[in-house]
């Protein structure tokens, strides 16, 4: 099928619109640039480093055989109560030690320097220092999760798996192939539905302090089926592997009496026509082969797949039947890029 049958005798600028048969080399191309981005390799280069103590942290320092110095509060009262907050200017008081100035610091570095001044006034002090509450850093959360409360970051480095599980995804309403991470200014796209599909889970992806997970809500996530199908309807799916057999599966099918089995089409909208032209695929579905194409060509969201009427079908009376659609492919289209 090329576009000079199709546009015969019409009188639309077919320069905005590229005709793309669908075939197994294509269904191939799209699976290998999937795989290629599945996940940002520099998310997955990121290792935690030790945990470094900010303002807002509570610590319980331990000097041994010295219970004055690591229980002021007393011993019957809970570790939290003889906790020291280090304030707001990133500074902390300890008796004999006086004020030291603790932000950035690893735990083990400000051991040693509590041990250091400590050794004026104690002999040979061993010390002890744990963090008993984390205020300072933290991942924040928006969207579609049960629970959107900042996770702290702890001294056990945090993945993304273990926050995406204490925030509980929303299944429902979430749009699983859209979670964006946000670090240092750059945004991350990363679909979980493929990155668990396969024979194994994907490789885990540390967090660091400050970065923000956004997961969309799945209400712009919509197929729309019209044409010579048994229902015409807008389909939703939180995934992205929503298949053209399945659209069309869900639409009831073709409908027998009036759908031209080589028509078949799924219209994909761009952002700006000016740019680059709206996409095409193109599926001649009078044969079993064909669906087995159909079952894994991949629709996506802000897609139309229009299935055309028995008889001769000018492409003029075809793109005037997807015209009160347009808006709606453009927005969907504009949707896609910004989140």
């Amino acid at each position: 099928m090329s576009t000079s049958e199709l546009s015969r005798g019409d009188t639309v600028d077919n320069s905005q619109v590229e005709l793309v048969p669908i075939t197994p080399k294509l269904i191939a191309m799209d699976r290998a640039s999937a795989q290629a981005t599945a996940v940002p390799p520099a998310l997955l280069a990121y290792q935690p480093e030790s945990y470094r103590i900010g303002a807002g942290d509570s610590l319980f320092i331990t000097v041994w055989e010295h219970p004055e110095l690591t229980s002021p509060a007393g011993p019957q009262q809970a570790t939290v109560a003889n906790g020291r907050l280090v304030r707001s200017d990133g500074t902390l008081f300890y008796p004999y030690v006086g004020t030291l100035k603790v932000t950035g610091m690893t735990i083990e570095e400000l051991r040693e320097a509590i041990s250091k001044k400590l050794a004026a006034y104690v002999e040979k002090p061993q010390v002890d220092v744990s963090v008993v509450g984390y205020g300072s850093q933290r991942v924040l959360l928006q969207g579609a999760f049960v629970k959107t409360d900042p996770q702290p970051i702890t001294a056990v480095p945090l993945t993304l798996a273990q926050v995406l599980g204490t925030a509980t995804i929303n299944t429902e309403q979430a749009n699983l192939s859209g979670l964006v991470l946000t670090r240092d200014g750059q945004d991350y796209p990363l679909d979980l539905d493929a990155l668990n599909s396969g024979d194994k889970l994907a490789q885990d992806i540390y967090l660091k302090p400050g970065d923000r997970l956004f997961l969309p809500y799945n209400d712009r996530q919509e197929v729309y089926v019209v044409g010579e199908v048994v229902r015409p309807m807008a389909i939703n799916f939180k995934t992205s592997d929503l298949s053209l057999t399945q659209a069309l599966g869900r639409a009831g099918g073709l409908n027998p009496l009036s759908a031209k089995g080589k028509a078949v089409y799924v219209i994909r909208g761009v952002k700006d026509l000016e740019q680059a032209p709206s996409k095409v695929f193109s599926l001649d579905a009078r044969s079993p082969a064909a669906f087995a194409l159909a079952d894994q060509f991949m629709v996506k969201p802000g897609d139309v797949v229009f299935v055309g009427p028995a008889g001769v079908t000018r492409w003029n009376r075809f793109f005037s039947q997807l015209l009160p659609f347009s808006g709606l492919i453009n927005s969907a289209a504009n949707a896609n890029k910004d989140f």
